[in-house]
């Protein structure tokens, strides 16, 4: 056992004689678990910089990566405000070895898009070890170019280029790719090659029983435009190649994207979703049949996105969702195990104390069989947003009593 996770584990225990639970309604907790947290922290802040989007694996041998993508932080060069494009934006990595208390001071550079800035390094740690990293990118064009273009995904002078992918066998000292997925059947989008951009997504993947990756991208299609819809791509040999499966959500009021999924025990493949157009509530949609069709979206009947479902030991799930409206900040749910008590389970206040909305997006892992630790990206005051986090300790079922 890592010596400096020992200790670390004794002053989690320590802490926890002192610390309640976090807030929520009447109680944090639900009918068999129970949240409580240690301790925010921050994992990467540099005042020069935006550092936002993160995702976390932990690898076999307990050491934690956090890969986010950084760009300038342009007030520092006397512009008006912060923005989720530009062309200098890169996907970046920091480890830890002793459980989070302690991080890399200088990030490595998982990869620098040669057409333009890259967004939300969403990782997925393989059964095998492999990490699996999915991102996409946006090309800064001149005016003109940028006007001539074609069915292009504008966002001022940003052209969407759509998705990519990233491989790493080696717990991420290496990166092989860009890989490029397909694009969504009947994607109304071209890149600036001008070709139908290449599927995309923030969000979780997951992998099936037998080796298989699910992936919930977003795409705007010939039937849903000008709104996104979320779609399944399904692959076979590790996020090599991709190949269609079938539309997960769609509406002809609703927007969904920044899908992330989750797959339970009985095998049912559950995808949360983030929605505009209507009042930002989380959404889901599942499929009984391995992804072959998913049934009709179900409202969840709370605020907050996007989302990620940590497993936790007694299969209960800890779906942890950014909180964009007053107080701002980052809240959690306990739910059962298939995700079914998602309108009843209690809202868990992770953080309130954020500077405004441009925050959140978490991701989580487990440390140990009692503590977990949730990654998003903060502000306060308005202030450089940075790579943060909160350690919890996440306590079992409740056993019950003899003759009960």
């Amino acid at each position: 056992m890592n010596p400096h996770f020992s200790r670390f584990s004794i002053f989690v225990l320590i802490l926890l004689i002192s610390t309640g639970p976090l807030q929520s309604g009447p109680a944090a907790q639900s009918d068999y678990q129970e949240v409580r947290k240690v301790k925010d922290i921050v994992v990467y802040k540099d005042e020069k910089f935006y550092s936002a989007f993160p995702s976390i694996v932990k690898r076999k041998n307990g050491e934690l990566l956090v890969a986010f993508r950084r760009a300038p932080e342009r007030r520092v060069f006397g512009e008006k405000g912060v923005s989720h494009t530009d062309a200098n934006s890169y996907l970046m990595l920091v480890r830890s070895k002793d459980a989070g208390e302690n991080w890399s001071p200088t990030p490595e550079l998982i990869h620098a898009n040669p057409f333009g800035g890259s967004q939300d390094p969403c990782m997925t740690q393989l059964s095998d070890g492999s990490i699996l990293c999915a991102s996409y990118g946006w090309a800064w064009m001149q005016p003109e170019a940028a006007r001539n273009l074609k069915n292009a995904n504008l966002v001022g002078n940003f052209a969407f280029l759509g998705g990519y992918l990233l491989h790493s066998a080696d717990g991420g000292k290496s990166w092989q790719g860009p890989t490029f997925p397909p694009s969504t059947p009947g994607e109304v989008f071209f890149d600036p090659f001008g070709k139908p951009v290449p599927a995309y997504n923030r969000g979780a993947m997951c992998e099936g029983k037998n080796g298989e990756v699910y992936w919930a991208v977003a795409a705007t299609t010939s039937g849903s435009a000008p709104r996104t819809e979320v779609h399944l791509f399904i692959s076979l040999d590790k996020g090599i190649t991709w190949k269609y499966s079938c539309r997960i959500a769609g509406d002809s009021k609703v927007v969904f994207n920044e899908s992330s999924l989750y797959l339970t025990p009985k095998g049912e493949l559950v995808c949360f979703m983030r929605t505009e157009g209507f009042d930002d509530h989380t959404v889901v949609a599942r499929s009984l049949d391995a992804g072959k069709t998913f049934q009709a979206w179900e409202d969840c009947g709370f605020q907050g996105h996007p989302h990620y479902a940590l497993k936790l030991p007694d299969k209960h799930v800890l779906l942890v969702y950014g909180y964009r409206h007053p107080p701002f900040g980052v809240r959690a749910r306990v739910l059962d195990s298939e995700c079914r008590n998602m309108t009843s389970a209690q809202e868990v206040i992770i953080r309130d104390d954020g500077g405004n909305g441009d925050l959140g997006y978490p991701w989580g892992t487990m440390l140990s069989q009692r503590s977990a630790l949730v990654v998003y990206y903060f502000n306060q005051g308005n202030g450089p947003r940075y790579i943060a986090g909160t350690l919890l300790s996440i306590q079992g079922e409740k056993p019950t009593r003899p003759g009960r």
